[in-house]
């Protein structure tokens, strides 16, 4: 097993919300990202894989590879909504091939709310997402 290919640098990811004035480009960027993942394969797409908790349908895989310092995670994800697949591009930027001590150390809710999105996402989007990062979490204290 390899680690997944890179995913958008969580600094680039900043430095464009940072230039889009409004919300709706915002949301626009986000959609992108997601569409910028590779599409999990249909195997991959499991009950056990299913994330509890969001309101769309969110399948995240998680292996640990080992490195010559460790382990890393590579992590993929995918969702039927645009917007979360969006988000689930974001997480992945900033938890993918990190190492676990990484992952457990980084402040992921406070990158979330530093691009606003905190503030701009459904109650039922934000309680998905908070879903997603306690999975990857769960995992990482796994690996």
């Amino acid at each position: 097993m390899t680690l997944a290919p890179p995913t958008t640098d969580i600094d680039a990811i900043q430095s464009d919300f940072e230039m889009l004035d409004d919300w709706e480009d915002r949301y626009r960027y986000v959609i992108e990202l997601g569409r910028q993942l590779p599409p999990l394969p249909a195997a991959a797409k499991t009950d056990a894989n299913k994330v509890r908790g969001c309101a769309s349908q969110v399948w995240i895989t998680s292996q640990a590879v080992p490195v010559p310092d460790g382990v890393r995670l590579s992590l993929a994800g995918e969702s039927d909504s645009h917007i979360v697949q969006g988000l689930i591009a974001i997480l992945l930027a900033l938890t993918n091939n990190k190492s676990p001590a990484e992952i457990l150390g980084q402040d992921i809710e406070g990158r979330f709310a530093a691009l606003g999105l905190k503030d701009h996402l459904t109650p039922q989007r934000s309680n998905g997402l908070a879903s997603m990062v306690a999975r990857i979490r769960a995992d990482a204290q796994r690996a």
